[in-house]
């Protein structure tokens, strides 16, 4: 057994670490049974050895950890983190893991009433009420938001209150008081009470224990700045620039672009210019360089303007190369990594960016090419190498596109189709939108041999282009091929669902080949596209009415009128399809409206003289009847109207001066004779013999005419049933109803309409300024390139994208 105890030498007496690495034999088990020392504390009672040391020395070869030996304590170093001790009593009991020392006390338990922890309950809750209020304005909901933000502000301030009374004042919390007055100023603002949020930032800036507060002055002008007070805008922003220092330098860029907005509001363009070149010397940006173009065309220095076009042109982009996004190899791995961000956040801000840049030069560039040089179109041949020679070169494609629309607002129909012609040697996407803005434009001109040709040029430059298969449908439509044109513009809508002037034409195609119902589906669709369009409106009602459907034609005219409120055309619309339900009321109610708005539509005023008539209000009847006499003063029927007019109403002086000056005026009409004949019979004038002797003649006249005429004829046909120029055969009597029928509002109805003539020998004459807004005389297509109203709608609109893009 000996043999396994190893002592520690000699030499290493003063070294107490030595032989911690050594094997122990005391863990040796297949060695306890020879172990006598072992056995012999096994035996003795409760497992305790012997108080022999001797035996226990012999067993373990050195002396145990802790064990007092020549009166030196072993050290307990090496196990410290095991709970030993160095300052272990002599002789006490080896309890590293403190168990003599019983179980540990119980916590002890949170006072929920201690002013401490109430404090601490009352601040997180204000913090809750300010993260719920700032969510609320994000989501929209601004009421909200500012409720919120008041509660907040209300238990923050019972909070200082608690906190005071607990503790020193220095220990408020100025960062959850600043933030919960911040809060609510800026929910204020968002409300637009601005007086509240101005005293509301008042309290923050004029607070110096918090820090930085002097940059919310730049809130302070943007208030000022919507309450058009542009004065105290600058201060506050120049106030604030005082106090942001030069190290925050985008942040001193923005107020100072802020100033020079505000300048440019007030008409100080001096000092916008002064703000806007700063900017662009030190921090170029688009914005910036817009502005400072638009004062400069504000003061009208065309080489400034150059200039700073230039500056603006040459504002760098910071976005990436569409090769980028382009594999270069068929590595699957590259693949994968490019389709992934070909489409990310980070690729659409990209495109944002890009487009605002190009919009700011395009209007830029719009804006100053008519004034930089003597004549536009060399101001936009000097804009247009400007672009070519910067990274925008596809933009120059767009501006000579531009130089031809202002052709076209100047008249000069000639030029723009030159211009629009250089680009057929270009490539298919230039190509194809020239060629369909000039088929567009010999459309306009009804050159449709012209305009087909080249929509096919468009469309086969670029099949997908709706633009340019809409107006193949068109240049189709005009031809009278309604199926073929009904194809082209079912393929534009399968290229684009968005391009409504296809939808529009496909159900004028629909409604000329009598589909009603597929008709009613499209201007439908289009009418849950464009709400409160008025030619969709129109359109439904039209078709409605065409379907027999009084009622619906009538509700769909009623929202049309609630768009358009002072269309006359509606309002007769309206007014006649009451008319044709027996709502006589109703059907004045509109007409008059009608007559309100355009005084010189015929059959309205017609209408109204005939409603007057039937109400046996004659005198009311006159002043219609002048005024068509007035647009129509070759037609003797009007003059007929007033003068019998005043016959019914019993003034027949007046109705005998009438009669005496429309016999000066048209002396062969047999109907005026007869009415000075009776007239004069009745009165017992002198006269009543000449015009005797006039009838007569003119009768014996129109019988020898009415014999050639059937002579001529050889039986093959009869006279006329109707007489030209006739006013009803009243027979001369009073307003009783006489013997020969002398109802004029049946009379007026027998009458011819207006668009039939009234006297072979005289022209038809109607007001030449009038355009009808509504009523469809042809109904054209909508061409692509312009969002067209024809003779089918109201007013002509702006061009399309093909001819003004934005």
């Amino acid at each position: 057994m000996m043999q396994n105890v190893h002592l520690a030498p000699e030499t290493d007496e003063d070294d107490l670490y030595s032989g911690y690495n050594d094997y122990n034999p005391t863990y040796d088990t297949e060695e306890l049974e020879n172990d006598t020392a072992f056995q012999q504390a096994v035996k003795t009672s409760h497992s305790r050895r012997p108080p022999s040391k001797t035996s226990l020395a012999s067993s373990m070869g050195r002396p145990m950890t802790g064990a007092v030996q020549d009166g030196v304590t072993r050290p307990m170093t090496a196990v410290r983190a095991a709970g030993f001790t160095k300052a272990a009593l002599r002789g006490s009991a080896f309890d590293p893991l403190g168990q003599s020392r019983g179980p540990a006390p119980p916590l002890e338990a949170r006072n929920e009433d201690s002013p401490e922890e109430k404090i601490r309950q009352l601040e997180k809750k204000v913090n809750e009420l300010v993260e719920e209020s700032c969510i609320a304005n994000s989501c929209g909901d601004l009421k909200l938001a500012l409720e919120k933000a008041k509660d907040a502000g209300r238990k923050e301030r019972v909070l200082v209150r608690q906190r005071e009374q607990v503790t020193s004042p220095e220990n408020i919390n100025l960062d959850l008081t600043y933030s919960v007055l911040f809060n609510l100023a800026s929910q204020y603002s968002a409300n637009e009470m601005y007086p509240e949020a101005l005293n509301t930032y008042q309290v923050i800036v004029k607070n110096k224990m918090f820090s930085n507060a002097g940059r919310l002055k730049v809130n302070m002008g943007n208030i000022y700045l919507k309450q058009r007070n542009y004065s105290k805008a600058i201060k506050f922003y120049r106030m604030a620039l005082d106090q942001i220092p030069s190290v925050h330098k985008e942040m001193r860029i923005k107020i100072m672009q802020n100033i020079g907005v505000t300048f440019i509001k007030t008409g100080q363009y001096s000092d916008a210019i002064n703000s806007f070149e700063h900017i662009m010397s030190v921090a170029p940006n688009l914005k910036a360089g817009f502005n400072l173009i638009l004062s400069y065309f504000a003061v009208g220095d065309r080489e400034k303007m150059k200039k700073a076009f230039q500056k603006l042109i040459a504002v760098p982009l910071e976005t990436d190369e569409d090769g980028k996004y382009i594999s270069p190899n068929d590595d699957p791995h590259t693949n994968l990594v490019i389709e992934a961000i070909k489409n990310d956040h980070l690729r659409q801000m990209e495109r944002e960016r890009k487009a605002m840049a190009e919009k700011y030069i395009m209007t830029a560039a719009k804006l100053i090419a008519p004034v930089i040089e003597t004549s536009f179109a060399v101001g936009y041949d000097w804009c247009v190498e400007v672009v070519k020679a910067s990274q925008y070169v596809e933009l120059a494609n767009d501006l000579e596109i531009n130089k031809a629309i202002t052709y076209l607002r100047e008249k000069d129909f000639n030029q723009a189709v030159e211009t629009l012609k250089m680009f057929e040697k270009k490539d298919s996407s230039v190509k194809s939108a020239a060629a369909t803005n000039l088929s567009f434009l010999y459309y306009l001109e009804n050159e449709f041999a012209q305009a087909s040709s080249y929509a096919d040029l468009a469309v086969n430059s670029d099949r997908y282009n709706p633009s340019a298969l809409t107006n193949k449908g068109n240049t189709v439509f005009a031809n009278g091929d309604y199926e073929k044109a009904a194809e082209f513009y079912k393929e534009a809508l399968r290229n684009d669902s968005s391009c409504t002037e296809a939808l529009y034409n496909i159900g004028l195609t629909y409604k000329k080949l009598n589909r009603l119902d597929e008709a009613l589906d499209c201007f439908l669709k289009l009418h849950a596209i464009l709400r409160n369009s008025a030619q969709v409106l129109y359109q439904i009602a039209n078709i409605y009415e065409l379907m027999e459907d009084p009622n619906q034609a009538m509700e769909w005219l009623m929202q049309l009128i609630s768009v358009v409120p002072t269309d006359s055309r509606a309002l007769s619309k309206l007014g006649g399809l009451y008319d044709s339900e027996g709502d006589k009321s109703q059907a004045f109610q509109y007409y008059y409206e009608s007559y309100r708005y355009f005084p010189s539509n015929i059959e309205v005023i017609e209408w109204l003289g005939a409603y007057y008539i039937d109400t046996q209000f004659c005198e009311k009847a006159i002043q219609y009847f002048e005024r068509a006499s007035l647009i129509q003063p070759t037609q003797v029927k009007w003059q007929l109207m007033v003068a019998s007019c005043f016959r019914r109403s019993g003034n027949y002086q007046k109705a005998l001066d009438t009669y005496k000056d429309i016999h000066r005026k048209f002396p062969e009409n047999v109907e005026c004779l007869r009415f000075l004949v009776r007239l004069c019979t009745d009165t017992g004038l002198k006269e009543v013999q000449e015009y005797a002797t006039k009838l007569k003649r003119l009768e014996k006249m129109k019988e020898i005419r009415e014999q050639r005429t059937k002579s001529g004829r050889d039986g093959s046909g009869g006279p006329r049933g109707r007489r030209d120029g006739s006013a009803g055969s009243d027979g001369g009597q009073n307003c009783s109803a006489g013997s020969r029928g002398e109802r004029l509002s049946a009379q007026l109805r027998a009458l011819p309409r207006t668009e039939e003539p009234y006297d072979s020998s005289s022209n038809k004459e109607l007001d030449a300024s009038y355009v009808d807004p509504l009523g469809p005389q042809i109904e054209r297509p909508r061409t692509a390139a312009k969002k067209r109203v024809d003779e089918d709608d109201f007013a002509d609109e702006e061009l399309g994208d093909d001819l003004l893009p934005e």
